[in-house]
């Protein structure tokens, strides 16, 4: 593979900044640990984009980075290409009560377009850490909405570089879930809203951050999410209450301020991992590991990861290391 990827260096004429061998996407995730990409692409246009995909050999692993939110990028780093989508993708457009968006926008810029511009219903979407483009790809929600409450039609490159437009119906969203085409990279979307007072929206966006603020820790390095909360049916099952979320589980097992090395679970909302200065991602896998089996164990629940974790983990691993509980 490492030929194949030399290859591809070889006989491309882009620059060091589009193209760039062994790129430190880890210490660049919300995490601020992890590995790094054998080749990180950074396409000018949807034009570049489509013209590396063709040119790109079908067995080389392509890997799509958003705003890397949450996103786990393992210590070993990441074997193939990298796709990282930037400011040429994250241009925001407003017609009617229609945001067109990049898939490099960030969520929380769309909301305030949206409200700038008297149109409701998209406030929830900065609650969601990160990129349209992942948001998409994880149907991520806040806030009581999900993306598929909004989507009108998402925009893409097949692997092979060839257009795709799909409504929200050939998705086939459900809770944490897209059905779109595997190695499909979102370029861009378009949500609907309605309109509504400035003021009004204003008001709900402002409420939506405060209350951000006030419950999740947002100013530590940390991602979104750790975990997805179960379903009705799994929550049957193990005999628990409907409504049970999953932070509720997390502190039922003892995770609240929970750390494995220098990963630890949030004190303030024990569904968010923080890296207190010092986690590797190892760290950082290992302590949501625990906690799977802990719930499993004590719940008859099994917790699925909202967060992503991509690339691999260093071969060579310390002794693993003793669960402690901190505060």
């Amino acid at each position: 593979m490492l030929s194949k990827l030399a290859k591809l260096v070889e006989r491309t004429t882009m620059s060091e900044q589009r193209l760039t061998p062994n790129a430190p996407l880890g210490a660049e995730s919300w995490f601020g640990c992890g590995g790094t990409a054998d080749i990180l692409f950074q396409p000018d246009d949807i034009d570049d984009l489509s013209l590396f995909l063709k040119d790109t050999p079908p067995e080389l692993p392509v890997t799509v980075i958003g705003g890397l939110a949450n996103t786990i990028i393992r210590d070993g780093g990441v074997r193939g290409c990298v796709v990282r989508l930037g400011r040429p993708f994250s241009d925001i457009e407003v017609r009617g009560t229609r945001i067109l968006a990049g898939a490099a926008a960030l969520n929380g810029s769309v909301a305030s377009a949206a409200a700038k511009a008297g149109i409701g219903g998209l406030e929830f979407l900065s609650g969601i850490p990160g990129t349209v483009g992942g948001a998409i790809r994880m149907n991520a929600g806040a806030y009581g909405r999900e993306v598929k409450d909004a989507l009108v039609a998402a925009f893409g490159l097949t692997r092979d570089g060839r257009s795709e437009a799909l409504v929200t119906d050939d998705l086939k969203m459900s809770y944490r879930y897209c059905g779109a085409p595997e190695g499909m990279i979102f370029t861009a979307a378009a949500f609907e809203g309605v309109r509504e007072n400035k003021d009004t929206v204003r008001a709900r966006l402002r409420e939506i951050k405060e209350k951000r603020r006030e419950t999740q820790p947002i100013t530590e390095k940390t991602g979104g999410s750790t975990f997805a909360n179960p379903s009705a049916e799994e929550l049957g099952a193990a005999n628990l209450p409907a409504d049970t979320r999953a932070w509720q589980l997390v502190e039922k097992v003892g995770g609240r301020g929970l750390a494995i090395g220098g990963a630890k679970i949030s004190e303030k909302h024990c569904n968010f991992m923080i890296n207190t200065g010092t986690a590797t991602a190892a760290d950082l896998e290992d302590l949501g590991e625990e906690l799977i089996s802990r719930v499993k164990n004590l719940c008859g629940i099994t917790l699925h990861w909202e967060i992503r974790r991509i690339g691999e983990r260093q071969k060579t691993q310390d002794a693993p290391k003793t669960p402690e509980t901190t505060g």
